[in-house]
């Protein structure tokens, strides 16, 4: 059977490495391993030359299954509805990319998210594979994303988040806060709550930190600045409502009123942006900084 090969995708392809079981093709184990993926869409992948072997050649439909073969496959998803915000270049050299990153669009391919991710918009324009990012924000947080360029100085850079090396600065506008003194330090232990995407604070021992500063108060909300020491998931989101001034437009906290597969609210973005970024260049050992151009108010 002849596979048509289609034209070469901006995103690098995800990799499976095929588990144990009876199937006969490769196809039937794909389907039954990615059971809400119907058979006749996995055929005509194969059939685009979007299934490929580990040296990169398509797979046929008829293509024998054996277990522990690599498999790429390029996800897709159908009618992927268009985000109408752009994100802007701050700078760009051999080994680092910085990005202010609009409310609304993802950082990485995840869910019903593919092209219209800031890396694969980032790849399409620049025409880099290599591109990685080194941390992530939050789809509903807005500004600065750092990318590596380079695959051989990636894992000096991706050291710095690692070794907490890295200083972040966000702002967030929420409810004031006239009872309590600033700035404040926030440590608490955040762990998995229900439903699925949210966070919540628990008792035992902190593994999350946030400093947290007012920059300007507005009347009955402030502008809150908020140095992370920890990076955990919604870790900002939570710390502010468990204060008791929740980030304005926050579908999550401190209760749910949007769950992620709603439509977004493009009139009420999370006020929530990543502001500054600043740190010790590991190869050139000078301080460099970068600050979003976007704005809360």
């Amino acid at each position: 059977m002849t596979v048509q090969a289609s034209a070469p995708s901006a995103m690098r392809p995800s990799t499976l490495h095929l588990p144990r079981g009876e199937w006969g093709t490769v196809l039937a184990c794909l389907c039954a391993h990615f059971p809400a993926i119907a058979p006749d869409i996995w055929r005509e992948r194969m059939l685009r030359g979007r299934v490929l072997d580990a040296d990169g050649q398509p797979l046929g439909l008829d293509a024998p299954y054996r277990e522990g073969l690599k498999v790429h496959y390029f996800r897709e998803v159908p009618a992927e509805t268009p985000i109408p915000f752009s994100e802007a270049l701050l700078f760009q050299d051999e080994h680092l990319l910085v990005a202010d990153k609009p409310h609304f669009l993802p950082v990485m391919p995840a869910g019903e998210y593919v092209e219209q991710t800031l890396l694969a918009r980032l790849i399409k324009t620049l025409g880099n594979a290599d591109l990685v990012p080194l941390h992530r924000i939050d789809r509903h947080t807005a500004g600065l994303v750092l990318f590596s360029t380079n695959p051989a100085s990636r894992g000096r850079y991706q050291a710095l988040f690692r070794e907490r090396q890295m200083d972040k600065c966000y702002e967030a506008l929420a409810p004031a806060l006239p009872d309590l003194e600033f700035p404040l330090l926030r440590q608490t232990r955040l762990d998995a709550a229900e439903p699925f995407f949210r966070m919540q604070e628990v008792a035992g021992p902190a593994n999350s930190e946030t400093r947290i500063e007012v920059a300007e108060k507005l009347g009955e909300h402030w502008l809150y600045r908020l140095y992370p020491v920890t990076g955990k998931k919604h870790q900002l989101r939570v710390h502010l409502a468990a204060l008791g001034a929740p980030i304005l437009n926050d579908p999550f906290y401190p209760e749910v009123t949007a769950a992620p597969g709603d439509p977004d609210d493009y009139a009420k973005p999370l006020k929530l942006l990543a502001r500054g970024l600043s740190f010790i260049d590991p190869l050139s050992g000078e301080r460099r900084s970068f600050e979003s151009g976007l704005s809360l108010l």
